[in-house]
């Protein structure tokens, strides 16, 4: 299975990486093929934008035209989505193949609202997930260990006049470069991850470096209380030096490299069956998995 397919139900759904949005962005025409059972998915996908521009709906409009291989071979121009326009777009296409996928969404929107009045529900969800990606119950206690010492530090980013985005995008690469010597983007390429989280893929030693790197950094601003942005990025840099120092020492005595270019899997994934499932998940850019998780009745499978 190639970077640019994943599949579905034994079906091809072709797909294409935007370096510069960071996201995977869907072929429409296979999507809808699938969910609809329409013979000519294409005459479906233009009959249905045509509806959705007559409703007044901004999903066509949210589409974008990218070249994709084509049956013949040929790279021609179709309409892509990414995930969030992919899923408005379902919720039109009324067919019996969609509508478990309709049932599903709205148990997810529920679940969210719930979880609005009772954060603690988020948590569990992590941790049900954590459990089916494999991960042991050390790596995933860890994990919300690393949760918990990263909002101490965004809370005092923010008290410090901070901005949420792209404020905490740049002092986050501060610090992260300072003790791995990589960026965010740097430490994604190198793990040969896209859209996934970076630090549900490091290793138990990666976490412990980073959660050491983000607790120093949150302990210095603390006492030192940085007025401006580029006081902060100080700090930020101060705080990576204390785990790049851990770091130095530890591969002294170990006589390797603390920075694995692996996700961790050899180490926390249960099975073969599992291995395999997971990167399918990840190739798909969660889309496909969201869709092979729907059953019959709509419900989400437990695995």
């Amino acid at each position: 299975m190639g970077d640019d397919i994943v599949i579905f139900d034994e079906k091809k759904i072709r797909r294409i990486w935007d370096e510069k949005k960071g996201d995977w962005f869907f072929s429409v025409v296979d999507v809808v093929g699938i969910l609809s059972g329409s013979d000519s998915p294409r005459k479906y996908w233009n009959k249905l934008a045509q509806r959705l521009r007559e409703e007044g709906s901004q999903v066509v409009t949210d589409c974008h035209r990218l070249k994709l291989k084509a049956t013949d071979g040929k790279m021609r121009e179709t309409d892509v989505a990414d995930k969030k326009v992919v899923l408005r777009i379902i919720q039109s296409i009324p067919s019996r193949q969609a509508e478990p996928f309709k049932v599903w969404l709205a148990q997810v929107g529920s679940e969210r609202l719930d979880e609005v009045v009772n954060p603690e529900l988020s948590i569990d969800r992590a941790m049900r997930n954590y459990f089916r990606q494999g991960k042991s119950r050390e790596w995933i206690n860890q994990r919300l260990k690393s949760i918990e010492i990263r909002k101490e530090l965004t809370d005092e980013w923010l008290d410090r006049g901070i901005k949420e985005g792209v404020e905490f995008g740049i002092l986050t690469n501060e610090m992260l470069k300072t003790w791995s010597g990589m960026n965010t983007g740097e430490y994604k390429n190198f793990k040969g991850l896209k859209k996934e989280c970076l630090r549900d893929n490091m290793t138990n030693l990666e976490l412990v470096l980073n959660m050491l790197a983000e607790a120093s950094t949150t302990e210095i601003s603390k006492k030192v209380c940085p007025k401006t942005f580029d006081e902060n990025r100080v700090v930020a840099r101060d705080g990576g030096k204390v785990a790049g120092s851990a770091r130095k020492e530890l591969e002294g005595k170990i006589g390797t490299s603390a920075i694995s270019s692996g996700r961790g899997e050899g180490i926390f994934i249960k099975s073969e069956d599992e291995r395999v499932r997971n990167k399918r998940e990840r190739e798909g850019g969660n889309l496909s998995a969201e869709l092979r998780g729907i059953t019959r009745n709509g419900e989400v499978k437990d695995e």
